[in-house]
C-alpha cells in the first residue's frame, strides 16, 4: 500500500477513487507547523534558525499519517503545486523524519493542476523530489513575516487600536511612503527664471529654444529676475546685428543658390553694357 498526502479532505476522497485500493489518501488540512508567536522563533544571528510548533489539530493528523505508514511501502506527497503546497510537503516530511516514521520507505513528490483521473495518474507516473529552492523561498517569506510583523504589530496596535497586524510588504511600502513624504516636507521652494523663445526655421517649422549659456558660462537657473532681464536685453542687442547668410547645406536649397548666381551674372552683364554705352 502507498500513503498519499494532499491538503484538502475533499480532494482526498476524489483522488482515492481514482487511485484505487492500493492507495490510502489522507489530508493535512493545510499547514501542519508554524512559528510560535514568541521571541526566539527566528534567530538571525544563527543563520536564521527557526523553531516550529505543531498545533493540536495538526498533531492528530500527523499521527494518522504516521499510523498509516506502518503498513505502507511508500509515501507520496501530493500537496498543491504552488510555494505553500511545496512547503506543506516539506513540513510533513520533516515531522515524519523526526518521528522516525519513514525508515526505509520510498518518498516522492507529485503535482497536478486538475483533479481529473488523467491528471492524477499522469502525476503518479512522473514523481520528483521536493523543490528545495521553492521551500527556501517559503522560509525566507516566513522569516520576514515574523521579523517584521511580529516586532512591528504591537507598535501598530498601540498607536492604532483595532488595527490588524503589520506585514512584510505593507511595512516596507509604508516606510517608502513616509520617507518620500518627509522629503516633500523638508523641501524649500525657490523662485528661479529660465529664458526660452519660440522660433521658426527658414521653412516655417516652429520650435522652442532655451538659453543655456551666456558669455561663455553655462546657465541652469537664475534666481535673480534682474539677471534674466539683462540676458534678454543682451541677446536682443546681439540679434540686431546683421548675420551672414547661412551656408547651403541641403540639395533642395540648390535652386536658391542657382537664383543667386543668375542674379549676380545678370548684374555683371548690365554693368558691362552700361560701360559700353558710355563709350
Amino acid at each position: 500500500m502507498n500513503v498519499v498526502v494532499v491538503e484538502s479532505p475533499a480532494k482526498a476522497k476524489t483522488i482515492n477513487k481514482y487511485l484505487g485500493s492500493g492507495y490510502k489518501v489522507l489530508a493535512s488540512f493545510g499547514h501542519v507547523r508554524d512559528l510560535p508567536a514568541k521571541d526566539g522563533s527566528v534567530l538571525p544571528d544563527e543563520d536564521f534558525a527557526m523553531s516550529w510548533e505543531v498545533d493540536t489539530a495538526s498533531n492528530k493528523r500527523l499521527k494518522d499519517i504516521t499510523e498509516a505508514l506502518k503498513g505502507a511501502d511508500s509515501l507520496i506527497l501530493a500537496t498543491d503545486p504552488d510555494r505553500e503546497g511545496e512547503a506543506i510537503s516539506w513540513h510533513v516530511l520533516e515531522v515524519l523524519n523526526k518521528k522516525k516514521a519513514l525508515k526505509d520507505k520510498k518518498v516522492s513528490r507529485v503535482v497536478f493542476n486538475a483533479i481529473t483521473k488523467k491528471s492524477v495518474l499522469d502525476a503518479m507516473a512522473n514523481p520528483r523530489e521536493i523543490d528545495t529552492p521553492l521551500v527556501d523561498a517559503y522560509l525566507a517569506r516566513r522569516a520576514l513575516d515574523y521579523l517584521v510583523g511580529f516586532n512591528l504589530s504591537p507598535v501598530l496596535w498601540r498607536k492604532l487600536p483595532g488595527a490588524r497586524s503589520a506585514g512584510r510588504v505593507q511595512s516596507v511600502a509604508l516606510r517608502l511612503v513616509c520617507d518620500r513624504e518627509s522629503e516633500i516636507e523638508r523641501f524649500i521652494s525657490e523662485e528661479y527664471w529660465q529664458i526660452a523663445a519660440d522660433l521658426k526655421t527658414p521653412r516655417g517649422d516652429g520650435f522652442t529654444a532655451r538659453l543655456t549659456a551666456h558669455d561663455g558660462e553655462k546657465i541652469t537657473k537664475m534666481s535673480d529676475p534682474g539677471d534674466a532681464r539683462r540676458c534678454v536685453v543682451c541677446r536682443r542687442q546681439r540679434r540686431s546685428q546683421t548675420d551672414p547668410a547661412q551656408p547651403i547645406a541641403a540639395i533642395h536649397h540648390l535652386d536658391i543658390a542657382a537664383g543667386r548666381l543668375l542674379q549676380a551674372w545678370l548684374q555683371r552683364i548690365a554693368h558691362h553694357a552700361g560701360g559700353a554705352e558710355a563709350l
